[in-house]
């Protein structure tokens, strides 16, 4: 069965690209010598929370940095309904964040692995560097 990445809505994008962001954060910090465990998990927290996401995808916006199919998806992401929203975030950074997964799942499941490294490379040094 092959599934019509283009049909997919937000949601199921988000939810198949916060598994790939979780798993590049999760290298990225072994990679860099971390590894005891509360360390691991209070640093990926700065990394996947829905604010740090946001604010990845307001400086991608800001900065042309994505091409319009690729703000398409965000705004696909974005306006996606979803039952809950976590109280440790705005509305509007849960939705920004949402965008912000929905794109690394189209790219992965698109099979787009330039873009898709290039984006999750840029993600991680907006954020070490706004830390």
């Amino acid at each position: 069965m092959t599934v019509d990445v283009q049909q997919l809505n937000g949601l199921t994008l988000a939810y198949v690209g916060d598994a790939v962001y979780e798993l590049h954060i999760r290298k990225h910090l072994v990679q860099t010598g971390q590894v005891k465990p509360n360390d691991l998990h209070q640093k990926a927290v700065s990394f996947v929370a829905g604010k740090a996401q946001a604010n990845v995808v307001f400086h991608w916006l800001e900065n042309n940095f994505l091409t319009e199919e690729e703000e398409r998806i965000v705004a696909r992401g974005r306006n996606a309904k979803s039952a809950s929203v976590p109280k440790s975030t705005s509305i509007q950074a849960y939705r920004y964040s949402t965008g912000f997964e929905a794109l690394l799942g189209y790219h992965f499941l698109r099979k787009h692995e330039n873009r898709l490294n290039e984006l999750l490379k840029a993600a991680v040094q907006f954020i070490e560097r706004n830390d």
